[in-house]
């Protein structure tokens, strides 16, 4: 294999990695960043996603396409109940009250899906018109799934970008973060703005989860053994930023596909060396606000 086949290799995984970290993890970025939540459970309406997915399909023959949708939305009406019941009670709670809760709903959420679909990791059947490999000459060949991660990644981060920065809405957002009181006192809807937020969160998690099902697997541990890598993702970028975390997946995505084709024997030790300078060099992450 010779140097220019393994670095289109590398930056070809890594980037369709990379776009699976940030469309689970943005969500985190932005429910932490926004809402001042520290929801570790947010891997919990990842797996969801991907569960709710495959459910639709096998069991109501749903085409892939729509069954996404359905997930995302099943997730989304889910999580604004969490949100209602719960979570709305820990927003000025201290942070060892919101680790404990999500931490609880994460055991939880592991526990059901042990019941309900056993110890291994579940199949999402790919449709073909997605599958395959593309061959464009040249001796490559990338998996057209993969490809289409990457464009849905950059769909996502665009429109999330546009909504967030350049919205009324996303405006309002930033008003009631920045100062809830004096946005209170214009005639926004805080709880309503923060049930809208956590709720986006949620659904981009399950998006990212269901979607990239083939890069991370589907598991009932999935909450908890991926959760240091959004946390990470979410560090590096910055809390609250969107195109920060974008920035820092596509870093570690594919940083850590090089470390792991390159040099093996190191493992994925690339992410936690990378997390430790930019952390070191800017506390506040990429884009965060210090």
């Amino acid at each position: 294999m010779d140097a220019l086949t393994i670095l289109v290799s590398i930056a070809f995984s890594g980037t369709a990695y990379a776009m699976v970290l940030y469309m689970t993890s943005v969500g985190l970025s932005v429910t932490m960043g926004l809402l001042g939540v520290a929801n570790l459970a947010h891997g919990a309406f990842a797996v969801a996603g991907g569960y709710f997915l495959v459910m639709i399909m096998d069991r109501l023959s749903v085409p892939f396409g729509f069954a996404v949708i359905l997930a995302c939305l099943a997730v989304g009406v889910v999580s604004l109940v969490l949100e209602r019941l719960l979570y709305t009670r820990i927003y000025r709670a201290t942070e060892l009250d919101q680790v404990v809760l999500s931490m609880g709903l994460i055991f939880i959420t592991t526990a059901v899906a042990h019941l309900a679909f056993g110890a291994q990791p579940v199949r999402v059947m790919v449709p073909a018109a997605i599958s395959g490999q593309l061959s464009p000459g040249a001796g490559f060949s990338f998996p057209i799934y993969r490809i289409f991660l990457i464009l849905t990644g950059g769909l996502v981060f665009a429109a999330l970008w546009l909504t967030i920065e350049k919205t009324l809405v996303g405006a309002r957002i930033r008003a009631a973060v920045d100062n809830r009181a004096m946005a209170e006192a214009i005639g926004v809807n805080s709880k309503q703005l923060f049930a809208v937020v956590f709720v986006l969160g949620s659904v981009l998690a399950a998006l990212g989860g269901a979607l990239g099902a083939d890069v991370l697997a589907i598991e009932p541990e999935y909450p908890l053994k991926h959760l240091v890598y959004f946390l990470i993702v979410v560090a590096v970028g910055g809390l609250g930023s969107v195109k920060g975390p974008f920035l820092a997946a596509l870093l570690l995505g594919i940083g850590d596909s090089a470390c792991k084709i390159l040099a093996p024997e190191f493992g994925g030790i690339f992410i936690y060396v990378a997390l430790f300078l930019i952390l070191l060099a800017r506390p506040g992450g990429l884009f965060g606000r210090i």
